[in-house]
């Protein structure tokens, strides 16, 4: 604590932010599954990249693009087209997402969904009962329109007097009550049609067009994964695992702008584009939810699922002016082990010599005070607003742990309800770093998730479901930004 006061007061004389290279841990020594990619001059990124061993047989049959081997007998092609031929005609995979999005200018949302309804049991809830897992079909419904039918006219209109017997027909009419106000038809300020087929297959292992991407959040690195990596590699997974400019082994750039979200966003564009398969599964944690939404919305026929960990809601990004990592790097750096330390306590469940192994192990939070200035204060991402999350059609897994102090529970419940096709699953022992916290529950989940194919032999007509008052209130309060303490 002393020694790091001494250096923050040294670095605030001198100038400087201390040391500008954050090095690796010893178990994050370059050795085999370990590259170094120059993404942009002089802009290295460490990437553990993970090829399992697969028989060539293998290889050769599961690759899409490749024939099949000649010494393969005629009745087993003709069976293999014969099933595929009964798949397609029994629909299969295939989704039919068609979704109608209608921005007003008081900010209201409304999202028709049209296309077909998913129906899974591969999630569970809490108290362990199935769960059906359909698409949510939300309507943010006008809140004066539905406050109108909730709360009576504060100011009745007056009943006409009664008429004399004498006046029958004339009486009547004026009886009559007035027709109501026409309501003056609102002007969508934007309106977005998705209408598209997507194909959702069961991705194993054993595929050679799969690849599992991770992608870390704020001060951490790829080895906050180290369970995630060690488990789907076993499983015969072709996994990659970056770790973001300033984080882990990769190089740490002194200029600010180097840590923007679009910065950050084309670096992991280009280790998308190098390592990609012909399917992909996204994996993100905390900040990282916003670069896997990032690739999903730029490459859609390639990536084939995605999983938020922790990710929040729905809103754009902004950061914020009042934050404590707007000081200088130099107070930062004195207040490194307070950081160190509150980081402890709201990242985890609890707080004992595990979870403390457990952050140093993972090498979280292990960043220089101007990285860490830089990447909060670059978390500017206007477009990626509720519209640009409902316009995704990719099958998405929210995880949620549940004592997790960053990340309220409602925002991940709200992404649920935006989102096309999604799966909230809530762990009740886990918190922000739920990955490292329950690792065999989190691989557990995610595999299960990654072997998920939606059954559409059941389809049931979407019906959009209005919401209460209440719930209007709460949906259309004024847009915050979304925390930026990850």
């Amino acid at each position: 604590m002393l020694t790091s006061i001494t250096d923050g007061i040294l670095c605030c004389l001198r100038g400087k932010t201390g040391s500008s290279v954050v090095l690796p841990v010893e178990s994050s020594a370059c050795t085999d599954g370990f590259e170094f990619v120059e993404v942009k001059p002089g802009r290295v990124l460490r990437v553990r990249h993970i090829i399992p061993e697969r028989p060539p047989k293998l290889d050769q049959e599961q690759n899409q693009d490749q024939n099949y081997e000649h010494n393969q007998g005629k009745d087993q092609e003709k069976e293999k087209e014969k099933e595929k031929e009964l798949r397609a005609e029994d629909g299969g995979s295939t989704v039919h997402c068609k979704r109608k999005i209608t921005v007003y200018r008081n900010g209201q949302l409304v999202i028709e969904n049209l296309g077909d309804v998913l129906h899974s049991e591969i999630l569970q809830c809490q108290n362990g009962d199935v769960e059906p897992c359909t698409t949510l079909e939300v309507e943010l419904a006008d809140y004066s329109s539905v406050a109108a039918a909730v709360t009576p006219d504060p100011k009745p209109a007056p009943l006409p007097p009664p008429a004399s017997s004498g006046n029958g027909l004339a009486a009547a009419a004026q009886q009559k009550p007035a027709p109501p106000p026409r309501r003056k038809k609102r002007k969508p300020k934007r309106t977005v049609l998705i209408d598209s087929e997507r194909k959702i297959s069961s991705c194993k292992g054993t595929e050679a067009d799969v690849a599992l991407f991770f992608v870390h959040g704020v001060g951490g690195s790829m080895d906050i994964w180290g369970s995630q990596l060690d488990f789907f590699s076993r499983l015969g997974y072709e996994v990659i695992a970056p770790d973001l400019a300033g984080h882990g082994a990769s190089t740490a750039p002194q200029i600010a702008a180097a840590y923007t979200f679009y910065a950050l966003a084309e670096d992991l564009r280009a280790i998308f584009k190098r390592y990609a398969r012909k399917r992909n599964i996204l994996i993100g944690h905390s900040y990282g939810v916003s670069f896997c939404t990032f690739l999903a919305h730029e490459y859609p026929e390639q990536v084939h699922k995605v999983v938020m960990i922790n990710g929040g809601g729905p809103t754009a990004l902004e950061p914020s002016l009042c934050s404590i990592f707007q000081l200088p790097s130099c107070v930062l750096h004195c207040l490194s082990p307070c950081l160190a330390w509150s980081f402890l306590k709201a990242g985890f469940a609890r707080q004992g010599a595990k979870e403390k192994q457990l952050l140093k192990a993972g090498n979280a939070f292990n960043v220089s005070p101007f990285v860490l200035r830089a990447m909060m204060s670059g978390q500017y991402w206007p477009e990626g607003d509720e519209v640009y999350h409902a316009e995704l059609t990719v099958p998405i897994l929210l995880v949620h742990g549940m004592y997790d102090k960053f990340v309220p529970m409602d925002e991940d419940q709200r992404m649920a309800e935006i989102l096309l096709f999604a799966f909230l699953k809530i762990i009740e022992e886990g918190s922000h770093m739920v990955m490292m916290e329950c690792p065999e529950t989190v691989n557990t989940l995610l595999h299960e998730f990654f072997l998920w194919e939606p059954d559409t032999s059941k389809k049931v007509t979407a019906v959009l479901k209005p919401i209460t008052a209440n719930q209007t209130t709460d949906m259309h309060a004024p847009k915050a930004s979304r925390p930026l303490n990850k």
